[in-house]
């Protein structure tokens, strides 16, 4: 499992505090349903916090299934959904912060930069498990 340190976006607990990979997915999953819980009821803000709810928190439990792998192949593909729908988050975050969908926009920067993290720690993990298959030709999108 993957130790890293990075900004914690539970403001309960310390500024910095280490997490494995699956924890860290977790407390960005937890601050995804929090965010979403706190979007305007609105047409647009509904979409929206729909779909980011679902790409948000869906690198969780993909990764676990990533980790109960039976072949380098199937890893490289589940992690690769995980990258994805990090991508699409990121995206869906970009929206949030720069339309009125909730009261203070300045509170999705944490998050932009927790999935900025997520997003690189899952593209070299994919880059590494496709090296060793092929020699290193392949990179993930």
């Amino acid at each position: 499992m993957l130790n890293v340190q990075h900004w914690t976006l539970n403001k309960s607990m310390s500024a910095q505090h280490p997490f494995d990979l699956a924890e860290r997915l977790l407390e960005f999953s937890v601050s995804i349903v929090r965010l979403t819980e706190e979007m305007q009821k609105t047409r647009a803000a509904n979409h929206v916090a729909g779909q980011l709810l679902r790409s948000g928190t869906s690198p969780l439990p993909n990764h676990a299934e990533a980790q109960a792998t039976e072949s380098t192949a199937d890893f490289i593909h589940k992690m690769s959904i995980c990258l994805k729908e990090l991508r699409e988050t990121q995206r869906w975050l970009l929206l949030v912060e720069r339309t009125p969908l909730i009261e203070h926009p300045p509170r999705v920067q944490p998050m932009l930069c927790e999935v900025d993290a997520l997003i690189r720690i899952f593209k070299k993990s994919v880059q590494t498990a496709q090296s060793k298959v092929s020699g290193g030709s392949k990179k993930p999108n």
